[in-house]
């Protein structure tokens, strides 16, 4: 995508609290997140690593990150589904982002598709430790381009 065809991250927000609109139960919208995480595309073997590792996840979360024309592009996988899919919802909003709007953003989807209420400790430690980690990466590009 280029810089003008790239949507905002409010907008691709908007697009996910829709879309979890369309599901009368948490049951359905579980099912429509593990289905997500089916669709993520692999992460390469090499970067299944200690060094990529999101810690703070109770599942194996890797996550990888390179700077491209300006902007963020992650890539991850998780050990389970649920959890696959809950960062494939954050790729989603996040990667094809500039690296400011990756660390100035408050993501507000998470709360109001309803998904802080239903997901257990653990799994919102974990998903706080994914943003975390994609916020911290953004911030790291910044630094690279200006001290290269």
């Amino acid at each position: 995508m280029t810089m003008e065809t790239t949507p905002s991250i409010r907008t691709i927000e908007d697009e996910i609290v829709e879309e979890f609109s369309l599901f009368d139960d948490w049951e359905s919208k579980y099912e429509y997140i593990i289905d997500m995480g089916r669709k993520l595309a692999p992460l390469d073997a090499a970067c299944k690593t200690d060094a990529h590792r999101i810690h703070g996840c109770q599942s194996t979360v890797w996550m990888a990150s390179e700077y491209r024309d300006g902007r963020v592009h992650y890539r991850a996988d998780a050990d389970a589904m649920i959890v696959k899919g809950l960062v494939s919802l954050l790729i989603r909003v996040l990667s094809g982002q500039t690296p400011d709007d990756i660390v100035n953003t408050e993501l507000r989807f998470i709360d109001r598709i309803g998904m802080t209420s239903h997901l257990a400790q653990t799994r919102s430690n974990g998903l706080r430790a994914m943003v975390r980690q994609m916020k911290l990466d953004a911030a790291a590009w910044t630094l690279k381009q200006h001290n290269p």
